[in-house]
């Protein structure tokens, strides 16, 4: 399926020629488009297919393949957010795009393994960010294409309905794993903590990765359901003691510190499943990994895609490659 960066002046004939689309790029290009069967969202960094660039003179576009005989879209706050899954059709998948720090970003983050139907149905897509220089100057922004609103809260979801004997499967590539040092638990959720259980005793978090020397590049790692899942560092406040995420860390969940990734090129190409690549509707890369492995000009092979404040594969996801492919049933 394409996946490619192009002009407005492409992307404008897509849309008038009724394709469905996935769009991320810089606001003033987005606003540029006519109504049509898309959703967007705001980043200026991406991974081509001639490796990671950044750039707010083009629109990265995917394009949704043949097998996809019928799209809607929808839109959520953090009070409908609870619908997402359950809202999902038969034989369908639904990408997903929210915008960085919006309650509905934060909402979803917190709660949703807790919805109806949540995991039942293929449920991918990313958080929409701002260029690194922006940040505090602008706002992540999601586009409904029905409308072509730019919205600073909501959650616009393409639901995509697949042909007869075609079926969608989400996977993450997460080149972390966890060290064997000590495990470290939280006594309440939430994007922010002080103290932290270590091996069971509670002690101040700041100290504790000052007095180790944890490299905050590095997420925590933990389980969930058997899945290795990251959670990355914001930022630490030596002053304060509050130490920042950016996916929310759940009480009762034990986390390793990663351990360091020298190649993150050479890690990535070995994690990719044996079925290879074949089939891939979308993919997102998020941008801590386009910055700690510096991926600008890098090539990650078939797995092109926007980089993101965030991935979406079911749940939230930080410091992960998401996708979607599209394989027969049989």
């Amino acid at each position: 399926m394409p996946s490619v960066l192009r002009s407005v002046e492409h992307v404008r004939g897509l849309i008038q020629s009724g394709k469905a689309l996935l769009l991320a790029g810089d606001e003033a290009l987005l606003a540029q488009l006519p109504k049509g069967k898309w959703i967007g969202g705001t980043i200026p960094y991406f991974i081509s297919d001639e490796g990671g660039v950044c750039t707010r003179d083009s629109i990265f576009v995917t394009e949704l393949p043949d097998s996809v005989v019928e799209v809607t879209v929808e839109r959520y706050d953090e009070k409908t957010i609870t619908k997402v899954y359950k809202d999902g059709a038969e034989a369908s998948f639904s990408l997903i795009i929210i915008p960085a720090s919006s309650p509905t970003h934060l909402t979803f983050a917190l709660s949703a393994p807790t919805y109806p139907a949540f995991g039942v149905k293929p449920l991918v897509g990313w958080i929409a960010g701002v260029h690194l220089s922006d940040l505090g100057k602008a706002q992540p922004k999601v586009f409904d294409g029905r409308t072509v609103e730019a919205l600073t809260n909501a959650a616009v979801v393409l639901r995509a309905k697949l042909a007869p004997g075609k079926l969608a499967d989400v996977g993450i590539v997460n080149i972390f794993e966890p060290s064997e040092g000590e495990t470290i638990a939280f006594e309440a959720d939430g994007f922010s903590a002080r103290q932290a259980l270590i091996n069971g005793e509670k002690r101040p978090l700041v100290d504790w990765l000052k007095g180790k020397a944890i490299d905050t590049r590095y997420p925590l790692v933990a389980s969930y359901m058997g899945t290795q899942v990251n959670v990355s560092f914001q930022g630490v406040d030596a002053e304060s003691g509050e130490v920042t995420f950016y996916a929310p860390v759940f009480a009762g969940v034990e986390y390793h510190a990663a351990r360091p990734v020298s190649d993150y090129v050479k890690e990535f190409v070995q994690r990719v499943p044996d079925a290879g690549t074949e089939g891939i509707a979308f993919s997102c890369n998020c941008i801590l990994n386009y910055l700690y492995s510096e991926l600008e000009g890098k090539n990650t092979g078939a797995f092109t895609g926007p980089i993101t404040f965030g991935e979406v594969a079911y749940q939230l996801l930080n410091q992960t490659l998401a996708y979607l492919v599209i394989i027969d049933s049989a």
